[in-house]
C-alpha cells in the first residue's frame, strides 16, 4: 500500500495519479489525511499521558522513601485516573489506526510516469511485435477441437471429478505440459533465479502482503474453517517468504522462481475468449519474482521483459508486448507490460504473461526492507512476472503448430517431450 507519509505530503500528486486509473480519489485521500491527524494528535496525547503517569511514578517513589505518605497517596490517586486515560486514548488510537490501514488497503498503486492514459485495454501502447502469423491448412481446427481429435485434454471428465474449468491432461498432453513446465524452470535457473517450491495455500497475512487481499477476495477460494486461501498465483508464496525480512544491500537483487498450480474463481467470465484453455478455474504457471534497490527496478523490470521475450523467440511464437495503460493495470502494480500470444482460432491477441513493478506497495505491507550503506532501513521494490503462464502458451503451440499430419513440437522443446509430433 502507499505510505501514509508519502500520501500527508503529495495529497495533490497522488490524486492526480489515481486519476490516470480513472479513480476520483479526492474524498478517500482527505479520508485518510482526516484519519491520520485523528490517529496521530491521539497519539501525541496517548504519549503525554503516559509521560506525565511515569514522571508522576517516580515522584511516588521518592516522596515515599523520604517518609511523606501522606503526599505520596494523593498522587497515586492521580495516577489511577491517568491510567484509566491512558486506556481510552490507546482504545481510541487502536480504532483510528485500524480505520486508516483499512482505508489505506483500498488504494491502488500510483502510476509510473511511463504508463499511458486510457481507460480500456484497447487504450494499451503495443511497444513490440515478432514472430510470423502462420497461414494454416485448410480444415485448421482451435485447440479445443484439436485436444479431442488427438485425446491429449480431457474438459468433459474434469467437469466430471471436480467441475467447469478443471480439465484433466492426458498422454502426450500431459507430457507436454510437463515439458513446458520443466523447460521454463530450466531457463529460469539459468538465467540466475533461485527455484522454490511453495504451499499452495497460504494464510491471510500472505494474501494482504501482496495485495490480493481484500481486492481480489472474491476471485480466491477460500476455507473459511482454517482461514486460507488457495493461490492465485506463485507471486503470493514466494514474495512472503521475504515478509518482515530487512537484507543487506549487498544481498539485492534477489531472484526467485517456482511452479505452482494456480486458482482462480473468475466470477463472471464469460463470452467467447473464453472458451477451452483460455478460462480456467485451475492452471499451472512458472512465476519469476525479484526484490530490487528502488534505483534499479525500472532496469530490472525491462531485463524481465527479455527474458520473456527470450522464451517466446525460443517457442517460435507469434507474439505481441503491450505497456498497459493506467486504466488497465493490476491495483499492485506501478507498471506492467503483457505479453500476448496470437490464437489463429480466436483470430486475436491471448495474454500470456504479465510483469510488473510495484515498486514499494508490496514491501511497505510486507514490511520487506533493506538496509542501505549508511545503515538506514529502506522499502525494497518488488516485481515479478509469468514465465510463463502454461494454458495459452499451450493453446498457441497447438493451434499454430498444426499441420495435416499432427501437432509439431517445438525444436526447444523436444528434448523435454521425447517425441516431435503428436498424431
Amino acid at each position: 500500500m502507499l505510505q501514509i507519509a508519502f500520501i500527508r505530503e503529495n495529497q495533490e500528486k497522488v490524486v492526480k495519479a489515481l486519476a490516470k486509473r480513472n479513480i476520483d480519489a479526492q474524498a478517500s485521500i482527505a479520508e485518510i489525511i482526516s484519519l491520520d491527524e485523528k490517529r496521530r494528535s491521539t497519539q501525541a496525547e496517548l504519549d503525554n499521558t503516559l509521560a506525565e503517569s511515569n514522571k508522576l511514578s517516580k515522584d511516588i517513589g521518592e516522596l515515599m522513601r523520604s517518609g511523606e505518605k501522606a503526599k505520596a497517596a494523593i498522587l497515586k490517586e492521580k495516577t489511577v485516573s491517568l491510567k484509566e486515560s491512558s486506556k481510552e486514548l490507546a482504545e481510541k488510537l487502536d480504532v483510528f489506526a485500524t480505520d486508516l490501514t483499512n482505508k489505506l488497503y483500498t488504494i491502488p498503486n500510483l502510476p509510473y510516469d511511463l504508463v499511458p492514459e486510457g481507460k480500456t485495454p484497447e487504450e494499451n501502447l503495443n511497444v513490440f511485435q515478432e514472430g510470423e502469423i502462420p497461414v494454416l491448412h485448410e480444415g485448421a481446427q482451435p485447440h479445443w477441437e484439436l485436444v479431442k481429435k488427438y485425446d491429449i485434454i480431457d474438459f468433459e471428465l474434469g467437469n466430471k471429478i471436480t467441475g467447469a474449468g478443471f480439465p484433466v491432461y492426458k498422454g502426450k498432453g500431459a507430457k507436454l505440459q510437463r515439458a513446458l513446465i520443466t523447460y521454463f524452470l530450466d531457463k529460469n535457473t539459468a538465467a540466475g533465479y533461485n527455484e522454490y517450491q511453495v504451499p499452495h495455500l497460504v494464510n491471510e497475512a500472505s494474501g494482504y502482503g501482496t495485495g490480493q487481499l481484500p481486492d481480489k477476495e472474491g476471485q480466491m477460494y477460500h476455507d473459511a474453517q482454517d482461514n486460507l486461501y488457495l493461490i492465485p498465483t506463485a507471486e503470493v508464496p514466494v514474495t512472503n517468504l521475504f515478509r518482515d525480512v530487512i537484507l543487506n544491500e549487498n544481498e539485492l537483487p534477489v531472484l526467485a522462481t517456482a511452479y505452482t498450480p494456480c486458482f482462480r474463481r473468475e466470477a463472471g467470465s464469460y463470452g467467447a475468449h473464453v472458451r477451452g484453455l483460455n478460462r480456467l478455474h485451475q492452471f499451472d504457471k512458472v512465476e519469476i519474482v525479484r526484490i530490487e534497490h528502488p534505483e534499479k527496478s525500472y532496469e530490472a523490470l525491462e531485463g524481465m521483459v527479455e527474458h520473456v521475450k527470450m522464451l517466446m523467440q525460443e517457442l517460435k511464437l507469434p507474439y505481441r508486448i503491450l505497456r498497459l495503460c493506467g486504466g488497465d493495470m493490476g491495483f499492485a502494480s506501478a507498471m506492467t507490460y503483457d505479453f500476448e500470444v496470437f490464437s489463429t482460432a480466436h483470430d486475436w491477441w491471448l495474454e500470456i504473461s504479465s510483469v510488473s513493478n510495484f515498486e514499494t506497495f508490496q514491501s511497505n505491507r510486507l514490511k520487506l526492507r533493506f538496509r542501505d550503506k549508511d545503515g538506514k532501513n529502506q522499502l525494497a521494490h518488488t516485481l515479478n512476472g509469468s514465465s510463463l503462464a502454461l494454458p495459452r502458451v499451450l493453446a498457441g503451440i497447438l493451434e499454430n503448430y498444426q499441420t495435416p499430419e499432427g501437432i509439431v513440437i517445438p525444436e526447444v522443446l523436444r528434448p523435454y517431450t521425447g517425441f516431435d509430433i503428436i498424431n
